[in-house]
């Protein structure tokens, strides 16, 4: 509305280097919720180059993140977070809420679409390509059920269908992809022979854990200086999640694990908890996550009808549900469309790509989402993690696809011989 208050949207235009190419740019759309589009391009860049080749890439920091009126507070981080009691919890987001410049409300996806649209008739697009990843594939999806007549094709990477709620079922599927990795260790004739029962030794710790917390000296994994530390359940939490990540992260775990449980060293596994959780915490704006999260998802969640017995067998069990379900008790519900969590049905060309081993958004979810689309092909690489832009030959099958705009008779063969990275089986790395 003309007298509602404004804000500066940052957008950044990274030219196609054929001056000539085709007109329709690729619009990138980051995860989280809450990471700006601006800082996920950043360490993403190169798997870009070869569609810039031919089109511009267009970043929009969505509403709420990086320079688009972030919507920061001083919030703790996961570790403190869990020792706080549900009222503890509830007084800080109410703090959180009070330092906020602007009202949470209208920080939602379906406020965010019609941004994006906004910026495309701005820069003189009559069509664009979207890229999502996580949260972004929701935005993308979003955006092609409002504007279809805008989209010439999409690519979803690690993708969240429309009717999901992804808290509800969050530490199943982080449990599941923990399996796998144990599991590709113990047929991986290396890591076996290093770590002859990984799942057991994370067990070990675990109930080690609980029972006592561990107070160690270790290094600052950024400033260097020597600090004392009690390690807790949580922090064994934390870096396991984190590390489940991407086969690269994950190739460390099995070694971290077996420093901790039969060495009784948890300095390293300690130093990855704390490095990951605030990388993790400073990429994204929290404001906006509670934006997001507490309008399309906390909703959807009866806390009747939680399975607690299964959560509760997973090693993160229903600590960040029932944490994101206090705070969303304070939290105002935002604009949300009728339809938002309808399929999107549609004829547009779609790319989905998942890991077998993604412990936030499994290849189910991405099926689920398929089914919405009559043109579409998913792509699902074995050993893989939380994301596949980078991988393999994924930087050419996506600059293939939008030549094309079309999934017909597109080649993703080369997909099948993507490996995930090999175990470290010790702190100098894999074996040669």
């Amino acid at each position: 509305m003309p007298s509602s208050p404004r804000i500066r949207l940052k957008v950044a235009l990274i030219p196609a280097l054929n001056r000539s190419g085709p007109r329709d740019p690729l619009f990138v759309l980051s995860g989280g919720p809450g990471q700006a589009a601006s800082d996920f391009y950043v360490s993403a860049a190169g798997a870009f180059a070869r569609v810039q080749r031919q089109r511009d890439i267009v970043l929009v920091d969505q509403r709420g993140t990086g320079d688009s009126n972030a919507l920061d507070c001083d919030y703790p981080e996961e570790d403190e977070l869990a020792e706080m009691s549900p009222a503890q919890i509830r007084r800080l987001t109410q703090m959180c809420l009070a330092a906020l410049k602007s009202d949470p409300r209208h920080y939602t996806t379906s406020v965010a679409v019609r941004d994006l649209d906004e910026v495309r008739a701005a820069l003189g697009y009559e069509r664009i390509n979207l890229y999502g990843v996580s949260y972004g594939t929701r935005v993308a999806q979003h955006y092609l059920r409002r504007y279809p007549e805008r989209v010439r094709a999409v690519i979803l990477d690690g993708v969240v269908a429309p009717g999901l709620v992804l808290a509800a079922d969050s530490a199943l599927q982080a449990q599941r992809a923990l399996d796998l990795i144990f599991e590709r260790c113990r047929t991986d004739a290396a890591c076996h022979a290093a770590f002859p029962d990984t799942a057991k030794e994370f067990a070990t710790l675990r109930a080690r854990l609980t029972r006592q917390p561990a107070v160690i000296s270790m290094p600052d994994p950024v400033a260097g200086v020597v600090t004392h530390e009690t390690i807790r359940t949580v922090h064994l939490q934390i870096a396991t999640r984190f590390l489940s990540y991407a086969p690269e992260r994950a190739a460390l775990l099995p070694l971290l694990l077996h420093e901790a449980a039969a060495r009784n060293n948890l300095a390293p596994l300690a130093a990855q908890a704390e490095l990951l959780a605030t990388r993790y915490a400073n990429s994204l704006s929290i404001g906006m996550h509670n934006a997001v999260v507490c309008t399309e998802d906390a909703p959807l969640i009866d806390p009747a009808r939680i399975d607690r017995p299964a959560l509760e067998k997973t090693y993160l069990g229903s600590l960040q549900l029932d944490g994101l379900l206090e705070i969303c008790k304070v939290w105002p519900h935002g604009t949300i469309d009728p339809d938002f969590h309808a399929p999107v049905d549609s004829a547009v060309p779609v790319l989905l790509l998942s890991g077998t081993a993604d412990p936030v958004t499994p290849p189910s979810y991405a099926e689920e989402a398929r089914r919405a689309f009559s043109q579409s092909v998913h792509v699902i690489i074995e050993g893989q993690g939380h994301g596949q832009l980078g991988v393999g030959c994924v930087p050419r099958l996506l600059a293939e696809f939008l030549e094309r705009g079309s999934t017909q008779d597109l080649d993703v063969s080369c997909t099948k011989t993507i490996t995930p990275a090999p175990f470290f089986t010790s702190f100098a790395g894999p074996p040669p």
